[in-house]
Parts: structure tokens; sequence; C-alpha cells
């Protein structure tokens, strides 16, 4: 993906795709992702950029170990 709200559509179409097949587990997956990346796209307005998952987690959990950063 080349920015967020691209991913957004794509999470969006695919959630429809899954409701209609049944896949629950594939359903229960990208309505996480996409509860993810709304709040990631609400707390950085001005970042179009598609995030990582690890970004995600970070903008989720900025204490957790994995998200500290360290200055020299």
């Amino acid at each position: 993906m080349k920015s967020i709200d691209e991913h957004i559509q794509k999470d969006q179409s695919e959630i429809e795709a899954a409701k209609a097949t049944g896949d629950g587990a594939k359903l229960r997956h990208l309505t996480e992702e996409l509860k993810s990346l709304e709040e990631y796209k609400e707390h950085n307005p001005e970042d179009k950029h598609d995030p990582t998952s690890l970004e995600l987690y970070c903008d989720a959990n900025p204490d957790a170990d994995e998200c500290r950063v360290y200055d020299d």
C-alpha cells in the first residue's frame, strides 16, 4: 500500500468479502487491523504513509520495551 487511506479501503472491502464467505478468523483479523489503522490515523493526522505493524503497535503501546527510543 502507498498510503494509510488505501490500506483502510482495502481492509474494508476485504471485511465485506470475509463476511460474505463466513470466514470468521479473517474477519476478526481484518477488523482488529482496521481498528489499529484508524486509531493510528487519528493520532497522526499529518502522516499519510502506510504504517508497519510495529508502528501500529507502538502507537497503541508507547511504553512497551520494543518502542523505546534511545538518544545518544
